[in-house]
């Protein structure tokens, strides 16, 4: 959701002192000067670097001093003299490269947000795929690829520089590098190697533009080569410019340590650059079935009544809805875990879900971070937390204030330790399934933490007005700068402070103004465990992630949860899903989705990803919203949502819509338990649920910069018609053999671009890359309930070498320990296919029949476990040259069927 727009600025300033007022001004003149900071890189590769000493190494490990080797650059602060470097190889394909102060305590990121591997066990650099090679004098160090001597990553020429609030690294790239992640970013998925620059910094990023920072923040990328793929992991929050110019790639962080984690990935495969980065971060959730079905929501609907006719238009139209969502439209003057007693009442709100419930239906609800200052007002959620003393503190422990949408409000801080307890009992309390509104999943926003008040924030309360945000009181509160004492101790010197809202070092934050706090909260509060938002800004919607999921987990301790989040950092995979935030009604953004899509599945492993079909903002038309709805239907995540300014772009709004979702979602539908096994994959290993064409095609150089088409799981090529008023779209069909997802029809790929034409406005081109074999559902149906009661059947798509394989994972779909498993192995070989695994969870359905695509004729003899299969349970199209064999089996045994 969009932060509101931006008004006046308040002038009292009786909030905060003057002298917090002037620096942040001063920061935001500065800022705007800026635009980010831009220094010659030769003054920076002038500065003098470091000498190693003091080097031992014991087995995998190495440790070395590293001191200033001349006199100090001091760009941005003091250089630290002496520094201490760490080189564990924790596997064979990873090692981990830490540079910290030796004499003073730094931050980093904290093992409860990302827990790191263990490096207890270091293995032997010469068994390892990639090594660390370095030289003393001055200090440089690379990593070489063992296998070729290749150099994947070196700091040589380009010295190392360690401030306090700047670190800068660089190393040097090959010419054109193919360069992918560094996100959360709208670029093209393949980074311009000559000229980027990537700012890694939370904010409301309403209609994601391009070229700047957005919600979310993965400080990893993936260097892809025809010689192999490798990753690195600089893993720290602070914020950060990544620059990528002509032959080198460069950090400069405003804080932190430098902690690289470099990985081998592969010679030949690019799937285990994913995987080993997922050891690191974690391998995404497993979700429930119903979480691929189709959502719908809208920032906008009036009350009720409205709720419920998209509900019944949807069924009407014949269109399957499996989830309604409502926006913060449902809560009474927008305050969190409440109902608008006349628009939403509760009673009625219930009967929705009852509802949706008897229908196998779900029912989601927003619920943002921030909750409304209300002292002395019985609301219960602020004086809960205010109780428990939860929330994000001042300098001088007064409750930190933002603006949002209930007006002023203060935000609960992630690493109170009665934190956790105070939002599952919020869950509990207002998503009660006796007294409140029994959720399915949780859709959290506004999770940057976004505010909208305007710097300097003097008089929150006065914006509110001004803003017509309800405001929550009409006298200040007491000035968040009157020092306070504990232990007769300053809880904070000033100083200090004052570098952590105007550091010398500028980021490119595109917020109003640049400066760090613009419509975030102020970087110099602080954190129960005495962190500073400074650091630990980029955390704060994971940990929110994180509390929402435990907090899920609490209401139905035995289920697998749904949790959508607008705001991520490294490992949120592991716990959630997201959208991508609040995008336009155009074709740009249209476009967008799928390198935003790519970036989030394929590097940042936060598979359960889409953007907001049609568009958010702005109003859409039934051409775009028709080929959108297509595209959708390709995305982990499909859901429906715009913005309340914007016209209603339901499905069943036109004609043309309405079919092309009706056949997206056939397809969707009758694919659900393919990406369901893939998703289970990749929370046993990590690999990729939907991955760019170059992970399959890694040789053929064509691939590496396309991100409109896509592998949706391991086999479905996606080539949406990107010119979303056109028929006709230029798609890349590599060089392999290819089958029409409709037709089941061979197409020979040559390693050129086809010109598809006549693609109608409800149709999107999907292929079928051969060696696959697709487990599908016979036929769609309206709710995922009813899916998981069709049949079976088996398509077989041999490769150019004549064989095929495919897998299917079958459960009870919303468990989170699983008392019984189907899982089936499909391989066809020599005119032979057959069907095995173990058959634990009893699925209930059939297999109704094998398809054999590319059959030149029908064979003499089709046998079925040996036996001889009748004329009449065979059927082949000369046309399309596929064979049917009737099997009609259950699917808890394995079959063989041999074609003579």
């Amino acid at each position: 959701m969009a932060a509101v727009p931006s008004y006046p600025k308040s002038s009292a300033a009786t909030a905060m002192s003057a002298i917090k007022t002037a620096l942040l001004l001063a920061g935001l003149a500065i800022s705007r000067v800026l635009g980010g900071t831009t220094v010659d890189p030769a003054v920076l590769d002038a500065c003098p670097g470091h000498t190693a000493s003091n080097v031992k190494v014991q087995g995998g490990t190495l440790t070395a001093s590293l001191k200033l080797a001349g006199k100090a650059c001091n760009v941005f602060g003091s250089d630290i003299p002496s520094l201490s470097l760490e080189v564990v190889y924790e596997t064979t394909e990873r090692i981990h490269v830490k540079i910290t102060d030796p004499t003073t305590a730094r931050y980093e990121v904290p093992e409860s947000i990302v827990p790191r591997p263990s490096s207890a066990n270091p293995v032997s650099p010469t068994s390892a795929a990639i090594k660390f090679d370095y030289t003393t004098s001055p200090f440089s160090f690379s990593i070489v690829r063992s296998a070729t001597s290749e150099v994947l990553f070196s700091t040589a020429s380009h010295p190392i520089i360690y401030e306090n609030q700047y670190l800068r690294t660089k190393t040097v790239l090959p010419t054109d590098a193919n360069i992918y992640g560094l996100g959360e970013h709208t670029n093209t998925f393949r980074l311009d190697p000559d000229n980027t620059t990537l700012t890694l910094w939370s904010r409301d990023a309403y209609g994601v533009p391009t070229g700047t920072n957005l919600y979310g923040n993965h400080p990893v990328y993936f260097e892809h080569r025809s010689t192999g793929t490798h990753a690195v992991l600089l893993l720290n929050s602070n914020g950060m410019d990544i620059k990528l110019t002509r032959g080198a790639l460069e950090y400069n962080v405003i804080g932190g340590v430098l902690d690289f984690y470099f990985l081998a990935g592969s010679q030949t495969d690019p799937t285990a650059a994913a995987t080993q980065y997922a050891e690191i971060v974690g391998t995404p959730a497993e979700v429930p079935y119903w979480s691929f079905g189709f959502h719908q929501c809208r920032f906008g609907y009036t009350d009720y009544v409205d709720v419920a006719g998209v509900i019944s238009n949807y069924s009407a139209a014949g269109i399957p809805l499996e989830t309604m969502w409502t926006d913060i439209d449902y809560m009474d003057r927008r305050r969190v875990f409440t109902v608008e007693p006349d628009y939403f009442p509760l009673n009625r709100m219930r009967e929705i879900v009852d509802y949706l419930h008897s229908q196998d239906q779900h029912y989601i609800l927003m619920t943002d971070p921030a909750v409304g200052f209300l002292p002395n007002q019985s609301y219960g959620p602020y004086d809960r937390g205010t109780t428990d003393d939860i929330w994000l503190k001042n300098a001088n422990g007064s409750q930190h204030l933002g603006l949002v949408w209930p007006g002023v409000a203060v935000w609960p801080d992630w690493f109170n330790a009665d934190a956790q307890a105070y939002w599952s009992n919020e869950f509990a309390l207002f998503y009660s399934p006796d007294t409140g509104i029994d959720i399915d999943g949780a859709w959290i926003d506004m999770n940057e933490p976004s505010s909208f008040c305007d710097l300097p924030c003097d008089d929150p309360f006065e914006q509110a007005v001004q803003q017509d945000l309800p405001p929550a009181r009409t006298t200040l509160p007491p000035d968040p700068n009157t020092p306070i004492f504990v232990n007769s101790t300053p809880v904070r010197r000033q100083s200090k402070r004052d570098s952590l809202l105007v550091p010398q070092y500028a980021i490119n934050n595109a917020a109003p103004g640049g400066n760090l706090s613009s419509k975030t909260a102020y970087t110099d509060t602080i954190h129960a465990n005495n962190l500073t938002e400074y650091d630990t800004h980029n955390l704060f919607g994971t940990m929110m992630s994180v509390a929402t999921q435990q907090a899920m987990l609490a209401r139905r301790p035995s289920l697998r949860t749904l949790v959508i989040t607008r705001s991520t950092f490294a490992g949120a995979g592991k716990h959630v899903g997201k959208w991508l935030g609040d995008n336009f009604s155009d074709e740009e953004h249209y476009q967008n989705s799928i390198a935003g899509m790519l970036g989030m599945a394929t590097i940042y492993q936060v598979p359960m990803v889409g953007s907001d079909i049609c568009g958010y903002a702005e109003n859409t038309t039934e051409t775009l919203c028709a080929r959108w709805a297509t595209l959708g239907a390709f995305y982990p995540f499909m859901r429906n949502h715009n913005a309340d300014t914007s016209i209603s772009q339901e499905f069943y709004r036109w004609p043309l819509t309405t079919e092309a979702a009706k056949n997206a979602l056939d397809m969707r539908y009758r694919l659900l338990d393919y990406i369901y096994t893939a998703f289970h994959q990749a929370n046993l290993v990590g690999t990729p649920v939907v991955s760019p064409l170059w992970f399959k095609y890694p040789q053929d150089a064509t691939t590496y910069p396309i991100d409109l088409q896509w592998f949706y799981g391991d086999s479905i090529l996606v080539s949406p018609v990107t010119d979303v008023n056109s028929t006709s779209v230029s798609i890349y069909l590599p060089k392999d053999i290819f089958y029409d997802f409709l037709t089941l029809a061979p197409v020979q790929g040559t390693g050129a671009h086809v010109l598809l034409k006549n693609v109608l406005y409800t149709e999107i081109p999907v292929h079928i890359k051969g060696g696959a074999v697709l487990p599908l559902r016979a036929q769609s149906t309206m709710t995922t309930t009813e899916l998981r009661q069709t049949d079976f059947e088996f398509v077989v798509a041999p490769g150019t070498d004549g064989t095929a394989a495919g897998q299917l994972y079958v459960d009870d779909g919303v468990s989170l320990t699983q008392a019984a498993e189907t899982q089936v192995t499909m391989n066809f070989t020599r005119s032979t296919f057959t069907v095995a695994g173990s058959f634990g969870f009893d699925t209930g359905v059939n297999t109704t029949r094998v398809r054999f695509l590319n059959v030149g004729k029908v064979p003499t003899t089709v046998r079925l476990n040996g036996k001889a299969v009748s004329a009449q349970a065979l059927s082949y199209n000369q046309a399309t040259k596929v064979l049917d064999v009737t099997v009609g089996l259950p699917l808890a045994q394995g079959f063989t069927v041999a074609l003579n």
